[in-house]
């Protein structure tokens, strides 16, 4: 038997996401950050390793506030799966570019690894994903727009 019951990693995960979708649509992740424990570990595979809820605050507020990157609002997720034993939940997470003006989808996923602290706080999460295929699909949400701003489609 794990320390947190399923339904405290759930009440979390779902408060997770809440905020991510807050976060992404308001461009304010304080809160998002502020679900980590000072000590919270950030592995990004892209970006490296943050030590720190400030330090994750700095990266995502930093990253999540560049253009394209700021366009990137919503990060709906495929499924995932709650192991009570270790607090852990596993996610494959879309992150999704707003609509360029013509309702197509332009998204690419990574899988997230999350370890739970209690009082709905997070003390670890990595992200594993190809950098490539993220490239592909922010080129192509920038050709669909550039073409939409053109009157080519």
């Amino acid at each position: 038997m794990g320390k947190w019951s399923r339904a405290e990693l759930e009440e979390a995960f779902a408060n997770y996401q809440r905020l991510a979708l807050e976060a992404g649509t308001s461009g304010s992740w304080d809160a998002w950050a502020d679900q980590f424990t000072e000590d919270a570990t950030y592995i990004e595979h892209l970006y490296g390793t943050l030590g720190g809820r400030e330090a994750i605050r700095r990266w995502i507020s930093d990253t999540m506030s560049r253009p394209i990157n700021r366009d990137m609002k919503y990060f709906p997720i495929e499924w995932y799966m709650i192991d009570e034993d270790r607090g852990w939940v596993v996610a494959q997470v879309w992150n999704r570019m707003v609509d360029p003006g013509d309702g197509s989808l332009h998204q690419a996923y990574n899988l997230t690894l999350l370890k739970y602290a209690g009082d709905l706080k997070w003390s670890y999460e990595e992200d594993v994903y190809n950098p490539a295929h993220f490239k592909d699909m922010v080129g192509g949400w920038l050709d669909r727009k550039k073409k939409l701003e053109a009157g080519e489609v």
